[in-house]
């Protein structure tokens, strides 16, 4: 049975889907919080180091394999690394599936709330009001369905409807952002905002923690090691650029988050000073929010600065869902503004989803199963796996926690493939291609031998972080190591059915003699 594959008709149009694809709710909600949280302009340089040291060399890489060897995770590996290496890319793949089955939950909260946007229904007295009947509800479960069907009704059509449908909503979502932010930094005190956000203390930069965070926020809201930027390669062009279209790739993501940064804390520095005068003259305004009366039964001032605080230590659900839609409630123009805020969320949410589904039918395609079959299964088992997270906090939080942390096995795995390879060999051969517009010097050869280092630290730390809790509770360091055993047990297990149904599912396009992919050493 052939394979051949088809193609993205345009650059641009390549482009945008690998943006879409990388573009996610981590860009809007995660990176505000973090950067709060974490110095302000001290992270945005650590931030700014990781985008060269981890999240570019990796995109490279997956740019390098899905373009050459036409497969996705699994076969790309058996490729590049040996048929007993199977099993690596099946992490790879499997890591990304088992995020999208919680992640189509996400897209659904956002469907929810550009809706209630859109209907008025958003920016209550009590904060958490529409949060609360409706997250982890049947209801929850609706929406999830609802977002999955619409990624897999454009996965369903091929590569050239994801073009197609990328071409609208990525420019609509960085124009929404775009929006946003320049609504927000003209709000008045907004310069307070810019000024924490792009101030550097450089002494801050002595602290391990926000290098550590600047790294997991790279390694989460870029896409780089997930697999999915491979899978979009596979459709590239053969006289496609690589080195070019991969810095083009992580800087146009990383201009999101910035935006999102903006546009985030610029509201917030903007309304809480608003926000804590009411509070003062109407204390009885505080049993809304628990953490700000509970402080205030402590006895504690409420400041500005335990407001701000607050709202960016809200977690991504309690800054984006509850804090957000009070912020935009007390500006000019608040709720034209807080549609656009959901619908570039839901836009974001959308296109990422869209490829972890045809990564997942990739894999499928590649095991020799009809693409057709393919998305069916993918729908149908997509949308079960999804639904106990839908309905329970703690699976939900579990399943983020366990297999946001297995992402750092996958950059490791794409960094030990091309070390196998040769690293050297894998820059001049599958990087630097004789259709490249720039090219990658030996510093990115060092750069990947980096992020083995990188992937080990992340993984110890991350561990580290969650010692002190129930080893068996959604956080818990027992629970994430069963989960880890038993997936590669079962994958190794399985490497030799995988190399065998990889290797029986039909022919690729290759590219001329004198171009193939080098043998394995």
């Amino acid at each position: 049975m052939s394979q051949r594959t088809d193609s993205f008709t345009t650059r641009w149009g390549m482009f945008l889907a690998m943006l879409g694809m990388a573009v996610g709710t981590g860009n809007i909600w995660r990176f505000p919080r973090i950067a709060a949280n974490n110095g302000g302009g001290s992270f945005l340089v650590a931030w700014v180091v990781f985008l060269l040291l981890w999240s570019v060399p990796l995109i490279l890489v997956e740019f390098a394999i899905g373009k050459r060897t036409r497969y996705g995770p699994v076969g790309s590996f058996i490729r590049i690394m040996g048929e007993k290496f199977a099993w690596l890319g099946a992490w790879v793949a499997w890591t990304a599936i088992a995020i999208m089955f919680y992640y189509a939950v996400v897209a659904g909260w956002t469907i929810k709330y550009t809706l209630e946007a859109l209907r008025g229904g958003l920016g209550r007295a009590d904060p958490g009001a529409v949060w609360n009947g409706f997250a982890f509800t049947g209801e929850a479960v609706v929406y999830q369905v609802a977002a999955f069907a619409l990624g897999v009704l454009v996965v369903s059509r091929g590569v050239r409807a994801i073009e197609a449908a990328t071409k609208i909503l990525v420019p609509s979502l960085f124009f929404l952002v775009l929006i946003l932010a320049v609504r927000a930094v003209t709000l008045p005190g907004a310069v307070d905002g810019l000024n924490f956000l792009f101030t550097p203390h450089w002494a801050d930069l002595t602290q391990p923690r926000i290098w550590l965070e600047a790294l997991t926020q790279n390694a989460w809201d870029t896409g780089a090691g997930w697999g999915l930027i491979m899978c979009y390669a596979i459709y590239m062009k053969r006289r496609e650029d690589t080195v070019l279209n991969g810095f083009m790739l992580g800087f146009g993501n990383n201009t999101v988050s910035l935006l999102a940064g903006i546009m985030v804390l610029c509201t917030v520095f903007a309304v809480v000073p608003e926000l804590a005068a009411s509070f003062a003259t109407n204390p009885q305004a505080l049993a809304a929010y628990p953490a700000l009366a509970e402080a205030a039964a402590s006895g504690q001032a409420i400041s500005p600065d335990l407001i701000r605080s607050t709202i960016v230590g809200a977690g991504n659900e309690g800054l984006t869902f509850i804090w957000v839609p009070q912020l935009f409630a007390r500006m000019p123009g608040g709720g034209f503004f807080m549609i656009l805020f959901f619908l570039a969320l839901f836009f974001a949410a959308w296109t990422s989803l869209i490829s972890m589904i045809e990564l997942s039918t990739r894999v499928f395609v590649d095991g020799g199963m009809t693409r057709g079959r393919a998305i069916t299964l993918v729908a149908t088992v997509g949308l079960l796996a999804g639904i106990p997270s839908a309905l329970n906090r703690d699976v939900f939080n579990n399943q983020d926690f366990v297999w946001g942390v297995a992402l750092m096995f996958s950059g490791l795995f794409f960094s030990l493939a091309v070390l196998r390879f040769g690293v050297r060999r894998f820059r001049e051969t599958l990087v630097n291609t004789p259709f490249a517009d720039i090219r990658v010097g030996v510093w990115w050869e060092w750069a990947i031998r980096l992020c083995v280092v990188e992937a080990l630290v992340l993984v110890v730390w991350w561990f580290f972080n969650v010692r002190n809790e129930a080893p068996w509770g959604a956080f818990g360091v027992a629970n994430m190591a069963v989960q880890f055993v038993i997936a590669a047990v079962v994958l190794w297990a399985a490497n030799g059915w995988m190399v065998r149904r990889t290797q029986a599912s039909g022919d690729r396009e290759e590219p001329p003699e004198g171009e193939m992919l080098p043998s394995i050493p």
